[in-house]
């Protein structure tokens, strides 16, 4: 019997997505550029460190500010597949970081 089941990275063993600082294996693609790249599920919740279900309602929210998902087929099923833009779910990320400092200053 075949085992079906998806192999992600683990979110403590997703290393920093930092521009300067790629993988070696974003680097060697050609499309290292941050707006260019596209990551799945198991990436954000690394990268926010937030749940799936919890990622779902901040896209809902629309004052969350958090970035919508970019159809993958042309499919509109509920379980079409989609991902990120990574540049975005970093800025996202950075924009919390800079709402806390703003609060604790």
């Amino acid at each position: 019997m075949k085992d079906h089941t998806r192999k992600y990275a683990n979110p403590t063993e997703i290393r920093s997505y930092e521009t300067s600082d790629l993988s070696a294996k974003r680097t060697s693609h050609p499309a290292a550029d941050p707006s260019a790249i596209l990551i799945r599920m198991p990436e954000v919740m690394g990268i926010v460190g937030l749940a799936r279900p919890t990622i779902y309602k901040l896209m809902q929210q629309a004052d969350s500010g958090f970035p919508l998902p970019v159809k993958l087929s042309g499919s509109s099923a509920r379980s079409a597949p989609v991902a990120w833009v990574l540049a975005e779910v970093l800025d996202w990320t950075r924009a919390r970081i800079a709402a806390r400092d703003r609060v604790a200053a």
